[in-house]
């Protein structure tokens, strides 16, 4: 078992769970998350079960992650292996900072072949400050 909730959802053994990642200035008071998460340079990840953890994500963005989803899916772009931020397809620089990350894992499934026959699938959409919502997806524990 990995050391963090963190580490064990990007390695493929909480697919159960959903993860998040917010921005400092993307929340009013980070430190009233501090005890549901892990802090990390410029915000905090909160890795929980899957419904409990879609809802607070929805709670702290304001967004229904689902379709938040779907809205990333649109544009490819890098979302950081460590969920703590990305790269905004748009730009970069002071107006193109990470505003929040979801992400959810997808068990391995052979059936359907290609990265999900490979192992479990970290699926990650990002939303930067500009408005850009992006994804991206990798095979747990490979980036």
């Amino acid at each position: 078992m990995t050391d963090s909730k963190r580490d064990a959802f990007l390695a493929g053994e909480r697919p159960e769970d959903v993860a998040f990642f917010l921005a400092e200035d993307a929340v009013g008071d980070p430190g009233k998350l501090a005890d549901y998460g892990e802090s990390v340079p410029g915000g905090i990840v909160i890795v929980v079960d899957g419904d409990d953890g879609r809802n607070a994500f929805q709670a702290a963005t304001g967004k229904d992650p689902m379709a938040f989803a779907k809205q990333a899916m649109a544009e490819e772009g890098a979302v950081s292996p460590s969920l703590t931020g990305g790269t905004c397809p748009e730009g970069e620089g002071p107006d193109h900072g990470t505003r929040f990350v979801f992400a959810f894992a997808e068990e391995e499934n052979e059936e359907v072949g290609g990265l999900y026959g490979e192992g479990d699938v970290i699926h990650a959409y990002a939303q930067c400050e500009c408005g850009t919502a992006y994804s991206r997806k990798w095979v747990a524990g490979e980036r």
